[in-house]
């Protein structure tokens, strides 16, 4: 038997659908037990969206009041005592998950292996390298666990309708006290949150200037879709670092994606390949991105996103 131990994310009131995709990469293992862990201060409502999730088998609490807020130097050295007796440990690809996991690999002794995309056997798996212009199989050793991140754009999110057990875990584990938490700013908006909406409107440098992303917010306003931007328009100021979209930023896989004046450098690409359907915008009818889209238009992103707000407003 496999017995798999999950990281849940989540908000201390809500858990992260990227929980429910490791969930889905976990189920495929042969003969998996699979057990949701999840660290805060009072993490009650959560674990009971954990533990209606298909395929989970357990759910496991560990509340203190030093895990109110997510601290990967904290939380590292209470799951690696957790761990034992698991073979199997899983994060999900998402910053929480990319800074944690690793920390707990080093104290556990062992590789961390990145970005599961697929599962071939009980160590046996695919991910993606060169910036997903190839897929590798690896085999991971048997004899010790397995930590890695899932890459939660490859999988779908796992149904509800479970009824996990749910129990209570204390450790006598001593916390580094260099890290300290301060605070967390986030820009305030009504929108899906990127790497979990259905929809997805994106924009490069093309834009122009953080003013023209003004043209896309309204879009997006009007379908219910998150906002996105290109490395490019990032570093040249036109939208902040959290929309960033690409191997160096998020990678989403929405029902569909909109990149207006995007020209498809293969980092980009990277971050969008799991998208169901991509809608491109480009005046160069040379550009990389229409190589990839399923629907593409050569015209201007000035004229073409006016008037679609235009007509969805109508």
């Amino acid at each position: 038997m496999s017995k798999i131990l999950i990281l849940g994310e989540h908000d201390a009131k809500t858990l992260n659908p990227a929980t429910h995709k490791c969930v889905t990469c976990a189920k495929a293992i042969p003969g998996s037990h699979i057990t949701v862990l999840l660290l805060g201060a009072d993490t009650a409502a959560v674990a009971a969206q954990a533990a209606a999730i298909q395929g989970v088998d357990e759910v496991v609490r560990i509340d203190r009041a030093e895990n109110a807020h997510p601290l990967a130097a904290s939380f590292a050295p209470q799951i690696a005592a957790l761990a034992t007796g698991y073979t199997h440990l899983f994060g999900p690809s998402t910053s929480f998950g990319k800074d944690l996991t690793p920390r707990v690999a080093a104290l556990l002794g062992v590789p961390q292996v990145s970005d599961l995309m697929a599962v071939d056997g009980a160590y046996r798996f695919r991910r993606p390298i060169y910036a997903g212009n190839a897929i590798v199989t690896l085999e991971a050793d048997p004899a010790r666990i397995l930590v890695a991140t899932v890459r939660v754009a490859s999988f779908e999110a796992a149904p509800s309708g479970g009824a996990a057990t749910i129990s209570s875990r204390t450790l006598d584990v001593s916390l580094p006290s260099h890290t300290r938490y301060v605070g967390v700013h986030t820009g305030a908006t009504d929108r899906p949150d990127l790497q979990t909406a259905a929809r997805v409107v994106s924009g490069g440098r093309a834009l122009g200037s953080a003013e023209n992303f003004k043209l896309l917010f309204d879009l997006a306003s009007k379908i219910g879709a998150a906002v996105g931007a290109s490395r490019a328009a990032v570093d040249a100021g036109y939208a902040s670092n959290e929309m960033q979209v690409g191997q160096t930023g998020k990678i989403i896989a929405p029902q569909v994606y909109f990149a207006f004046g995007i020209s498809g450098a293969i980092q980009h690409l990277t971050g969008i390949k799991d998208a169901r359907t991509i809608v491109a915008v480009n005046k160069d009818p040379e550009a990389p991105i229409f190589e990839v889209a399923d629907v593409g238009l050569v015209g201007d992103l000035f004229q073409v996103v006016p008037e679609l707000s235009r007509l969805i407003g109508a």
